[in-house]
């Protein structure tokens, strides 16, 4: 399909770059001593929201989400930044799929069951939670139980613990929830049980080859069942918290559960994640027999292997997989592409993918004239080092503004996000303030360029740092009295502040909103072209300006 782009009927394109920078995880929270944007001390902040300025929606239904009640993240946050338009996204195409049948009915779960009822095992690996962002529980108990009325007598749950998406220490919620289901199918006659597991902090959910030890770790587990062993896993969860209080469920050790043996040829592998960030490395240790680097995996098992979904379209991987993703067509950056605008991406590790891959429509590669620059992150905890890469990040992206080459750009600042989900709450302040600083130092070169600034977020985080008791109106407490660490994003809207200043009669009409609700992320895509001097394409959601 041929892209075009209309010239806007009444504004005429800026004369420097347009930059959208996506602070990652700074949501407009309650003004309270939770809320570590409120907290913080920001200038720069303070001095955008007196210019134009509105609120976004960005969780549930306006990023392509089952309903409200589902928290956004980066994965959908950053397709809809990208896309202009919202899209049925993984968890609500998962939904349907379940409720269809359709997802029974596909290739990759006939061979899978097919392969497992030939005497194998069948292996379901995955996050353990209902935080519904990489996965939800109900997703691997309707696998299960189907499994279990197709005949297959063998099934290992390989778990991974979250406190990142839900509260850091609910795992055992979840591992009771599965329990029962599993001693449900048990009582049925099934051999169905729980064989490794680790927090997704420290086993397998490693993303953009930040740290392959992570996935090393799961590889050894899940597939070898070599690690410590426990009796059961919530005495793995029990054991490992007492001997390292204070820990959170996504930092616990890796470890295997009694009677565990190794993936063996002939079983069949699922990985029932939906998000695709935080699930390729795994897919590629399974899936790539000759060619894989990430570490010594020792005799891959010949195993059938499928995701929930395909989590890297370009790569078509992993080759088989349970339900299709959204396919996100005529993109933000396809459109420049073709018109021949020069774009840059820029990011340290751990959200590069977020700007690039997510904001591309699940693509892998660049389209001409686009530039992509990643900033490796530093491997220390995050709030230990709030400031993360910030500073590398804005050094970079200035010199590339100043050079003259490009007329948009993008550019995400993990840090509210990252160090949000670590629970530290005075180091989620400080990571704030680090954002404000290097927005502060961006601001003279949008001026001497001549260009624009739209400042957003993709979900919150850092603006609840604590549980919230809705009932009591107050933060939810520990036995010592002090207020339960918050470390999942948030259903809050998240703000967007524009900077022209040689454009002031610019404002931003939250008037778009669809059914008099505020606006969305999607809108960004359509303002982005309108300050560029171009009309929004068809179907895409109207310019905030």
């Amino acid at each position: 399909m041929a892209l075009s782009l209309a010239k806007h009927s009444s504004l005429s394109a800026l004369r420097g770059p347009v930059v959208v920078v996506v602070m990652d995880g700074v949501g407009l929270g309650r003004e309270d001593a939770g809320n570590a944007v409120y907290l913080a001390r920001t200038p720069t902040l303070d001095r955008l929201r007196r210019g134009p300025s509105m609120a976004l929606r960005a969780h549930g239904t306006a990023v392509g989400l089952p309903s409200d009640d589902d928290m956004g993240n980066s994965e959908v946050g950053h397709n809809a930044l990208g896309a202009g338009r919202v899209f049925d996204q993984g968890a609500k195409l998962v939904n349907a799929a379940l409720k269809s049948g359709s997802l029974f009915a596909g290739d990759a779960w006939t061979k899978a069951v097919t392969q497992a009822r030939r005497g194998g095992t069948l292996h379901l690996l995955g996050l353990l939670s209902d935080g519904n962002v990489h996965a939800h529980q109900e997703h691997l108990f309707a696998l299960l139980r189907r499994a279990a009325d197709e005949g297959v007598q063998h099934a290992r749950i390989h778990a991974l613990l979250d406190g990142r998406d839900v509260p850091e220490t609910s795992a055992l919620v979840y591992v009771d929830a599965l329990e029962a289901v599993l001693d449900e199918l048990r009582a049925r006659g099934f051999d169905y049980r729980v064989a490794s597991g680790g927090g997704r902090m420290t086993t397998t959910m490693d993303r953009y080859e930040a740290d392959w030890s992570m996935v090393e770790r799961g590889w050894k587990v899940h597939v070898r069942a070599e690690g410590r062993a426990f009796p059961s896993l919530r005495e793995a969860v029990e054991t490992l918290r007492k001997e390292s209080p204070g820990i959170g469920d996504q930092n616990l050790p890796s470890f295997v559960i009694e009677g565990a043996c190794p993936m063996a040829d002939g079983d069949a592998v699922l990985l029932w994640n939906f998000r695709g960030d935080r699930a390729i490395e795994i897919s590629r240790a399974f899936e790539d027999r000759d060619n894989f680097k990430g570490f010594e995996r020792g005799t891959v098992p010949d195993v059938f292997f499928a995701g929930m979904m395909q989590y890297d379209g370009d790569l078509k991987l992993p080759t088989n997989f349970l339900v299709a993703p959204p396919e996100i067509d005529r993109t933000l950056a396809e459109y420049l592409s073709a018109a021949g605008v020069h774009q840059l991406a820029i990011s340290e590790t751990q959200k590069f993918g977020h700007v690039t891959f997510f904001w591309n429509g699940n693509r892998s590669q660049p389209h001409p004239g686009e530039t992509w620059v990643e900033i490796p992150s530093d491997l220390r905890p995050f709030e230990e080092r709030p400031w993360m890469k910030a500073a590398e990040i804005t050094d970079r992206l200035i010199d590339e503004l100043r050079s003259g080459r490009y007329r948009h750009a993008r550019v995400n600042y993990a840090n509210g996000d990252m160090v949000g989900h670590t629970g530290a709450h005075d180091a989620t302040v400080l990571a704030v303030e680090a954002v404000d600083l290097e927005l502060g130092r961006l601001l003279p070169v949008i001026d001497a360029l001549g260009g624009a600034l739209l400042v957003t977020a993709d979900h919150g985080n850092a603006d609840e740092m604590y549980e919230w008791d809705k009932k009591a109106k107050a933060f939810s407490c520990g036995p010592d009295g002090s207020p339960r660490p918050k470390t999942s994003h948030t259903l809050n809207l998240v703000p967007l502040h524009l900077y022209a200043p040689e454009r002031p009669d610019l404002t931003l009409d939250s008037a778009t909103g669809r059914e008099g609700a505020p606006a969305v992320l999607g809108n960004i895509a359509a303002t982005v072209l309108a300050l560029l001097g171009y009309a929004a394409p068809e179907g895409y959601l109207p310019s905030l300006v």
